[in-house]
């Protein structure tokens, strides 16, 4: 790259460099038709072409489902890479050399150490591969993988392996097969263990082991199932630098491409689930890494397909599980149904004794999410007057977790119409309070503790959070932001504080660096999330063009929430003002906010 370069010219040149049909026609069987190439589209199933590629314009287009692009959307929508890494991927195949963005030398410590832990759980994954398939060891591990059922292919597709008991190689086999070099890394991804009086020894012994993936393929943590006596059954590796097992989900990196083309995902709730249901045929099927679903996986699993069904047990275990994730479906507006198995049955026993058709037929079965959430309700609670109060304080959590006004009201409407209730009733129900205002401290002064910032500051939503980690890395579309209303979005929070100081910092240079920030920050709550942020942050810089277009996506909600906050204020407004007779005011209150709403609507829609 010339030092005259821009970024625009470095995107321009990977594109004009990249074949479309070749990195295309790596996942897909393209023909060639006239002037452009057909195929089937990855992005929806069908069984006649409809995804057509044009080599000389260098764009595809489905006339299925829609879905264009040039060949670095394609690269990103189809292996789910954001855009820095999209372009790395064909720089890198095409000989061209990106600009490094500068790092300090903490960052570049970190980011060694975070490579060092990837390339070792790749050659522990290798080892413990290795020595259950070969060593005389592991006939245990074995035979135990023949009782339920797991061929030898699911095995090698899964990267099984088995980590060799105390008994038959000791505490510290693991340690002999690395180098001093790899010790410490194995160490730092938890591993092996560091003992009190010097030397390691194993985190997993005599158990079976479950690599696990990012969704680029790279090994970043292990579960382990226990083949002998003791205690937990199941064991993960622990949280690193690399492994947050909230985000991960068993088995999407290896069954991806089968969850995308049926756009739907099936979650199950164990490891042998998962792998005995692909080994039976039903591969569109991940697992969470022994935690309860969360928000996180929800928003993996949104990348390759529109609908998402638990497969849980029928017992009270697996009916509360499936009610604790209505919120999160809610809130990433994402299609979700359960099937519950019959009493004393999970998903690996009910496919090795059913079959795949009667699995495939619980799942066609499975109720719609927020359905199966009241009829249980229902059940538990029944619908008389007592049990319909109790039953609308536990759909309380559900209808806050709407993710729109316009979501809010559908959901509400149609729980309404279920408790024979109207929407405006079930409405002012699910407004109230939660609890009744406490009674009045007695009459006697009592010196007020001095309030501490970190008591003022408000959490950052999902939305304040994105905003705040793209302001912070983009620190020239500042004055874009603040004019879009990003203070106010952010009022209270640490979004607000970072807003002030990097507001600050560009007064005296506007082509500031977001290590800046962390060079004036005092240790506390603001510093840490900046350097944690920092740390994540992606080597290659984003494209103008899609920072352009994210800016303008990111305006767009501050708009929304701008009108969100007003419409608030009105019915706080409208709320004290009903109790006068100021009805000509009352009316222009009311007035106001209709028209705030319809402009929500409109925006939202």
């Amino acid at each position: 790259m010339t030092v005259q370069e821009s970024r625009e010219e470095i995107v321009a040149r990977v594109k004009e460099r990249a074949d479309i049909v070749q990195i295309i026609g790596e996942t897909v069987d393209l023909k060639k038709s006239g002037a452009r190439y057909l195929g089937l589209c990855p992005f929806h199933g069908e069984k006649t072409p409809s995804f057509s590629v044009h080599s000389g314009q260098q764009f595809f287009h489905c006339f299925g489902c829609g879905e264009s692009g040039d060949v670095l959307s394609y690269m990103m929508k189809y292996h789910n890479l954001d855009f820095p890494s999209a372009l790395k991927e064909l720089a890198a195949r095409y000989s061209i050399t990106l600009p490094e963005k500068s790092r300090s030398p903490e960052q570049e410590k970190q980011e060694k150490a975070r490579k060092q832990m990837f390339d070792v759980s790749k050659k522990v994954s290798e080892i413990y591969s290795r020595y259950l398939h070969s060593s005389s060891h592991a006939s245990a591990a074995r035979q135990y993988l023949a009782r339920r059922n797991i061929p030898e292919s699911i095995q090698k597709t899964f990267g099984l392996g088995y980590a060799p008991s105390t008994d038959s190689e000791g505490w510290d086999y693991l340690s002999g097969q690395l180098s001093t070099y790899d010790r410490e890394a194995a160490l730092e991804a938890g591993l092996l263990v560091k003992k009190e009086n010097g030397g390691t020894y194993d985190r997993f012994r005599d158990r079976v082991l479950f690599p696990i993936s990012e969704l680029s393929g790279r090994v970043c943590g292990f579960g382990g199932r226990i083949i002998g006596e003791g205690q937990p059954k199941y064991l993960n590796s622990p949280e690193s630098p690399i492994y947050n097992k909230s985000r991960l989900l068993l088995g999407l990196y290896q069954q991806k491409d089968a969850i995308r083309h049926k756009n739907q995902a099936i979650i199950v709730e164990g490891n042998f689930d998962l792998i005995s249901l692909v080994s039976n045929g039903c591969e569109n099927v991940v697992a969470p890494l022994g935690t309860a679903l969360t928000r996180e996986q929800l928003r993996l699993l949104k990348r390759f397909a529109d609908e998402v069904v638990l497969l849980f047990d029928g017992d009270v275990a697996g009916v509360k599980a499936a009610i604790r994730s209505v919120p999160f479906f809610l809130a990433e507006q994402i299609s979700g149904r359960v099937a519950l198995l019959p009493s004393g049955h999970d998903p690996d026993t009910f496919i090795q004794e059913k079959g795949l058709g009667a699995i495939e037929q619980l799942v066609a079965d499975a109720e719609n999410l927020p359905e199966f959430v009241f009829n249980q309700l229902v059940e538990e609670f029944g619908l008389t007057l007592n049990g319909k109060s109790k039953i609308v304080e536990e759909l309380r959590p559900l209808v806050k977790a709407a993710a729109s006004p316009l979501q809010r009201s559908v959901v509400v409407s149609h729980f309404a119409e279920q408790l024979g209730l109207s929407s405006q009733q079930l409405d002012d129900m699910l407004d109230k309070p939660d609890a009744p205002p406490l009674p009045e401290e007695p009459p006697f002064e009592r010196p007020e503790p001095p309030i501490r910032i970190e008591d003022r500051v408000v959490p950052l939503t999902a939305q304040q959070k994105r905003l705040v980690n793209f302001m912070v890395l983009n620190p020239e579309c500042l004055p874009k932001l603040e004019s879009g209303g990003i203070r106010e979005c952010l009022g209270g929070s640490i979004g607000e504080i970072l807003f002030l100081q990097l507001k600050a910092l560009r007064q005296h240079n506007d082509e500031m660096e977001p290590e800046e920030l962390l060079s004036v920050l005092p240790e506390g709550a603001e510093r840490k999330y900046v350097a944690d942020l920092l740390f994540d942050a992606p080597d290659v810089a984003s494209d103008t063009e899609a920072t352009v277009a994210e800016v303008e996506e990111l305006v767009e909600w501050m708009s929304i929430n701008t009108l969100k906050i007003a419409s608030r204020k009105l019915l706080g407004e409208i709320n004290k003002i009903a109790t006068t007779s100021d009805f000509a005011k009352l009316q222009e209150l009311l007035q106001e906010k209709q028209k705030i709403d319809r402009k929500l609507q409109g925006l939202e829609i």
